[in-house]
């Protein structure tokens, strides 16, 4: 029933759409059955639900399964029929996360249930059937995005703060929405007035039909069941605070290598490498690739291996009062979650610097970004920007954005850009005719109304003392990043002057015993990989290396920590 699927706009391309909804051989479902449960249900039975937890895949074995789109504005939109041979499930029920579409019996069914914990399991232990699932379970959730089926509505301005910061949150954690503006939509318009918001405020209709009024990226992911409420008080092997490309790699190493591993990330998986529009020197990828592509691949990789995901979460503190004999670290989240671990790593990343530019957070969301995704692109097409920053992540933002906007100022403190940015990327710009590089200058101040947005920009020239006023709306900050760090100020981390973690021999301590591996910080069982920790590179490729090399040292330690324990 594969060719009466999804409708064309869910999957334009012919052999995409084989390879999204393959037909299981008999021997294939064989296989299988030792993984599942067989269960019947009735004509009309409901299988699956959108916004309830997924209970797996369900494997058609007799009978027509029906999967439909449904949001909380109760609109059904038929995606498509399973018959036998064909299954239902998408990349979130790796990990049994809540289903993002309804499923019920068109006729009477028997199936064969694959839990999330079982579908793991077949997925490594039957390597070639299991490269098709997991391209089928990807290709699936990318076309609900794409299309922006399932998932929350949300009700505002398309451009409108509101509706650009929740859009985004929505974006890098790869969950399906789509937005209706309340100008051309009377239902949308309707709900406004219903729930007393302004034209400018924007309303988030869940699919369990709850309504949230400009709601904080938090409640909204409690909303839609992105957020882990489970205890989660076991002890674990590894946790990774942080879901940027070093705290997944971490991940992916220690849970393929059979370590219990739980990572955490207070917004979403990618870190600011998720929000680099194009990274083409990466090994292996001689195209490039978006680092919003490259971070969801090995968040998928990592839950294919077993690694728990707690996104988002906010961590508080580090105790790391107990003696090492006893082999416990604890993360403390400030919802008062308590996270146990023999080890823990830190790949917390840095969080953007803000430069000293009056009346900055005044335009933050209204004109001020602090990364380039496809959202900011298209409200730029064909408008003047100033992006002010000499790195890689700008490079990378300037070329990007210059394929949309009519005109790209680069404004750096700096003579040049060689100092700190890769050559590909400065031969790329100087062959952009429509970029600007203006060294010496920096941003001075900005203009506008904070309620309507950002208006007009003035930079200065830090030679000559003079000043250049641009009607530019939007303007991109990439001038570095502090550590993030603040978390491990209980345990007494030993870090360098700007607020990195020091590791290895820098972070030994002749009063103590405690001999740190290369990545491992003052602390025993304390691990730092990434832009986190003092002396990285802070590129991509770097932060990757450093998170498999940890898992070897992790290993060491917890071999060290066994031995301590049988001979206690």
């Amino acid at each position: 029933m594969a060719d009466e699927a999804i409708n064309p706009p869910l999957s334009p391309d012919t052999s995409r759409r084989h390879q999204m909804f393959p037909v299981l051989a008999a021997p294939e479902v064989e296989r299988m059955r030792r993984f599942g449960q067989v269960l019947r249900f009735r004509r009309g039975e409901r299988l699956f639900a959108s916004g309830e937890p997924g209970p797996g895949m369900f494997v058609v074995l007799r009978g027509l399964l029906a999967v439909t789109q449904r949001d909380g504005m109760g609109h059904v939109l038929p995606l498509v029929r399973h018959g036998p041979g064909e299954f239902s499930a998408e990349v979130g029920q790796l990990s049994g996360r809540p289903a993002l579409v309804d499923g019920h019996a068109e006729t009477d069914v028997e199936t064969l249930l694959i839990p999330p914990d079982q579908l793991r399991a077949l997925i490594i232990a039957e390597a070639d059937l299991g490269e098709r699932l997991v391209r089928a379970l990807i290709l699936r959730r990318v076309a609900l995005i794409e299309a922006g089926a399932s998932g929350p509505v949300l009700i505002g301005p398309p451009q409108s703060a509101g509706v650009m910061r929740l859009q985004s949150f929505l974006n890098r954690n790869g969950q399906p929405h789509h937005v209706l503006d309340a100008v051309h939509d009377a239902e949308a318009a309707a709900l406004l007035v219903q729930y007393g918001a302004g034209a400018a405020e924007v309303l988030a209709v869940c699919p369990n039909g709850s309504v949230l009024r400009n709601p904080t990226e938090g409640e909204l992911a409690r909303c839609i069941g992105m957020v882990d409420t489970a205890d989660h008080d076991e002890l674990f092997d590894v946790v990774v605070v942080g879901a940027g490309p070093a705290g997944l790699a971490t991940a992916v190493y220690a849970a393929s290598e059979g370590l219990h591993v739980l990572v955490i990330d207070c917004r979403a998986y990618g870190g600011q490498a998720g929000a680099s529009a194009r990274i083409e020197n990466y090994l292996g990828f001689p195209t490039g690739i978006s680092g919003q592509a490259l971070a969801g691949r090995a968040f998928v990789q990592a839950q294919k291996f077993g690694a728990e995901m707690l996104i988002p979460a906010q961590t508080q503190s580090l105790d790391c009062s107990r003696k090492a004999s006893e082999g416990e670290l604890r993360v403390r989240l400030c919802d008062g979650r308590q996270l146990r671990a023999k080890t823990v790593v830190v790949a917390s990343g840095a969080r953007y610097r803000r430069p000293d530019v009056p009346r900055l957070s005044e335009f933050e969301g209204r004109g001020v970004w602090y990364w380039a995704s496809a959202l900011e692109a298209r409200m730029c097409s064909r408008t003047e920007i100033a992006l002010v920053g000499g790195g890689n992540s700008a490079g990378q933002a300037a070329v990007f954005l210059s394929q949309h906007a009519a005109r790209v100022s680069i404004l750096v403190r700096g003579p040049s850009l060689a100092a700190s940015m890769s050559r590909y990327l400065i031969d790329r710009i100087e062959a952009a005719p429509n970029i600007d590089l203006l060294p010496h200058t920096e941003l001075a101040r900005l203009h506008g109304d904070a309620d309507t947005g950002l208006a007009a920009v003035t930079w200065r020239d830090r030679r000559q003392g003079t000043e250049h006023e641009a009607a530019i709306r939007n303007v991109f900050l990439f001038v570095g990043a502090d550590p993030e760090t603040g978390w491990l100020a209980s345990c007494g981390v030993a870090i360098d002057k700007q607020g990195f973690v020091l590791t290895g021999d820098k972070a030994a301590n002749a009063e103590k015993a405690h001999a740190p591996a290369p990545l491992e910080t003052s602390i025993p069982g304390l691990f730092a990989v990434g832009d986190v920790r003092s002396g990285s590179v802070k590129r991509v490729g770097g932060a990757i290396g450093e998170g498999a090399a940890a898992v070897a040292m992790i290993h060491q330690h917890l071999a060290a920590m066994d031995r301590a324990i049988a001979h206690a």
